[in-house]
This record gives C-alpha cells, sequence and structure tokens, in this order.
C-alpha cells in the first residue's frame, strides 16, 4: 500500500507548495511512490484519510488553530514547510502591532466580520515531526524529507550556518562591506544563495540549533558586533520577541 500524503496551506503565499510542483525531475518519481489524497493546488481530491501532511503557513485565527488540530488528529506524520509553517515567517510582522489595528488596516469598515490572533507557527500549536525551512523552502529539502519518510529513516539535512556555505562558494563577507548578514545565526541548506547574489542572509531559513556557540563569533567580533545584535534583526522571519529576549 502506497502512504497517504495531504497538502494544506494556512496564512501564506502557498510559493511552497508551488516548490513541490517544480520538483519536475523527480516528481514523477514520488506521484509512483504515493497516493496523493489532498492538494488544493494540484488536484479536485479532498480525503481525510492521509498518513502524512505536509503543512504551510502559519496561524493566525481561530479557524486556524481548529482546522490545524483536525489535521493533527488525522496525520501520522506532519511535515511544517516553509518559514510561514516553521517559525511563523513575514506574517510574524504582525505581531508587532495592536491586532485591532491590524485588522482595520486591512478590512476597513468589515474588520468586525474577521478575527484574528497573533501568528504563530504551526510548532506552537500541534506537534510537528519535521520541519522544511525556507522562504519558500528548498527543493532538494523537500526531495530529502520525502525520500527519508519513505525509507524509514530520518532526513538528513543542515545543521550548521549558512557562512559555512559562504565559504565553501568563495563569497566575500558581506561585513567586509559594511552590511549586518544574518548568516552567521541562520541555518544553511539553500547554498548561500542570497550572498551569491550579492545579497545578506535575510535569515528565512530561522536559527542554527546552537547560535551563541557559533564560530562565526570572530566574525562578529572583529566588527564589534555580538550575536545578540544580529538576533535583533531576525524580526523579518522569525520575530524579534521569539529569539532575541
Amino acid at each position: 500500500m502506497k502512504p497517504k500524503v495531504a497538502f494544506f496551506d494556512f496564512t501564506s503565499c502557498e510559493g511552497c507548495q508551488l516548490q513541490k510542483l517544480n520538483c519536475e525531475d523527480e516528481l514523477v518519481t514520488i506521484l509512483s511512490a504515493v497516493e496523493v489524497v489532498n492538494f488544493r493546488e494540484a488536484t479536485s481530491v479532498r480525503r481525510d484519510d492521509y498518513d502524512i501532511a505536509f503543512v504551510e503557513g502559519s496561524i493566525s485565527s481561530p479557524t486556524c488553530v481548529e482546522r490545524i488540530r483536525k489535521i493533527r488528529e488525522n496525520a501520522k506524520v506532519l511535515v511544517a514547510i516553509g518559514a510561514c509553517a516553521t517559525t511563523g515567517g513575514i506574517n510574524m510582522l504582525k505581531n508587532f502591532r495592536p491586532l485591532e489595528e491590524v485588522r482595520e488596516y486591512v478590512y476597513g469598515d468589515k474588520a468586525g466580520y474577521f478575527d484574528t490572533l497573533p501568528v504563530r507557527p504551526v510548532g506552537q500549536v500541534v506537534k510537528v515531526d519535521y520541519k522544511i525551512h525556507g522562504c519558500p523552502m528548498d527543493k532538494q529539502d523537500y526531495i530529502e524529507t520525502v525520500t527519508a519518510l519513505l525509507s524509514g529513516r530520518e532526513p538528513r539535512l543542515t545543521r550548521y550556518p549558512v557562512c559555512v556555505e559562504c565559504k565553501t562558494a568563495e563569497n566575500p563577507c558581506r561585513y567586509d562591506f559594511g552590511e549586518i548578514c544574518l548568516g552567521p545565526v541562520t541555518r544553511a541548506g539553500c547554498g548561500a544563495r542570497c550572498p551569491s547574489n550579492n545579497a545578506i542572509c535575510f535569515g528565512c531559513r530561522g536559527l542554527v540549533d546552537d547560535p551563541k556557540t557559533d564560530a562565526a563569533d570572530d566574525v562578529l567580533r572583529e566588527r564589534g558586533l555580538s550575536v545578540q545584535d544580529i538576533l535583533k534583526k531576525y524580526r523579518l522571519f522569525c520575530g524579534y520577541a521569539e529569539v532575541a529576549q
């Protein structure tokens, strides 16, 4: 029996679900190994008898909370995909303004029809078994996770910071340009995509497991900075209140 797989979206742009469909070379092989029973962007099938649930998006309303709890009850394995689901993502910027102000700004005089909550990543509401980071999620991380689940092993994902990938790519350090880059504290796995294209790392893949003991402390000290200084820049994808207090 093929494992039954379902894909769900919450508060997000749904770009991570599109990334699945962008796995063009691997898609046929993946589809031959699983049965897709729920995926709004790709099929009209709607079933709740799934083994593995891939969830995109953050939790931002009472309806979201109720729905994700039901998905968790049905799924044997739940995988959060993309920054919104794993860390709260850009949606967490909402948490830095009064909720009523945010609701009125978005919905105007219809604000009373829409309930809202502070944004949370999926793992703060239900148990998450695995996370695939990034904005959008990285295709290779997704393929590795699917392969691991089908093989009965743990996914082999990166545990070191983006700085390691920058050095491997022989990129000039963004700190040498007077910029504050989040690479020293951000989980690698993207191939240092942003610094390789002359931009800072914005932290979309979330924090490494232990940013305070990272070897890149030397880089920061040379420039009069500390890990806490760059954690304060982490608001865009993770929310300052979540990582720097």
